[in-house]
């Protein structure tokens, strides 16, 4: 068989293949150009970070970026890093257990029916008022020292948001459309599973986005005081020994845990919400 078949000379392509083989490549470019470019500001930081604390910029108690690394890399070796992390982990997952469905279920009730607003709503938002950070002693007197109060303070403060997001979501669909498909015919439960929690879904992944973020913040709170594990007891005992590594380091463990449940719900939203053409920032 001549060479020929097998390998056609750049001529032998045609002539309208050409265009499209280029703009796959352009597309290909454009989107590497686009990942450097969303991780060029933390290159930025983490640089600025070394630079500043080697010469001393950044004061004599913060350590070198590659100082918090090498100590990463010694508790990841034996072990403490992830036994912590696994602890902290368990508690934010049984809070998001908890919380998320109480704030879904309520924020669907109060947007669905009116009778569930007006006795759902108020209690709510009364409650949503009060600084949930500041019922931690009342929760280690009900509750006691355990694992109970902390896991149901992170319940505590993810219901509201979810909550809030939900009920605005529901209430902002487009009364249009509601009114268009019931002129088709459409049920009331033929309504809520398609139109109305279709339009809310944008509403609810953000409040999602937001409960995972006050997770994160309340687990730090909860596990400074009456705890013996988890990564806020590791950054507790290392303030008061001033082991400013293992300092940075858990501060590091907490923004890299908070940006990948964010990424995650992105990843959710963007898969969830591909029929939603919004307004693309140029």
């Amino acid at each position: 068989m001549s060479t020929h078949l097998l390998d056609p000379p750049r001529s032998a392509i045609p002539e309208a293949a050409r265009p499209a083989a280029a703009a796959r490549s352009g597309a290909v470019l454009l989107s590497l150009l686009r990942r450097a470019r969303k991780v060029s500001g933390l290159v930025v930081v983490l640089a600025l970070w070394e630079a500043g604390a080697r010469a001393g910029w950044l004061g004599s108690t913060t350590p070198p970026l590659s100082d918090v690394a090498v100590r990463g890399w010694e508790m990841a070796s034996s072990g403490e890093l992830f036994q912590n992390l696994g602890v902290s982990l368990a508690r934010v997952l049984k809070g998001l257990a908890v919380g998320l469905p109480a704030g879904l279920v309520l924020g669907l009730l109060s947007g669905l029916f009116r009778i569930s607003e007006d006795v759902i709503d108020a209690p709510v938002q009364a409650v949503r008022m009060l600084p949930h950070l500041a019922l931690v002693p009342l929760f280690i007197i009900w509750f006691g020292i355990g694992e109970t109060s902390k896991v149901g303070l992170i319940a505590v403060g993810v219901v509201f948001p979810l909550y809030i997001n939900v009920f605005h979501g529901i209430r902002g669909v487009d009364e249009r459309l509601v009114e268009s498909a019931r002129t088709c015919g459409l049920g009331r439960l033929g309504l809520i599973r398609k139109v109305i929690l279709p339009g809310a879904l944008p509403q609810i992944l953000v409040g999602l986005r937001l409960s995972l973020g006050v997770a994160w913040l309340t687990l730090v709170v909860v596990e400074q005081s009456a705890t013996a594990s988890g990564i806020g007891f590791v950054i507790n005992q290392a303030t008061q020994f001033l082991q400013m590594e293992t300092v940075f380091l858990v501060l590091v463990v907490y923004a890299l845990l908070g940006v990948s449940t964010d990424l995650l719900v992105r990843l959710v939203e963007r898969r969830a919400l591909a029929w939603r053409r919004g307004l693309v920032a140029r």
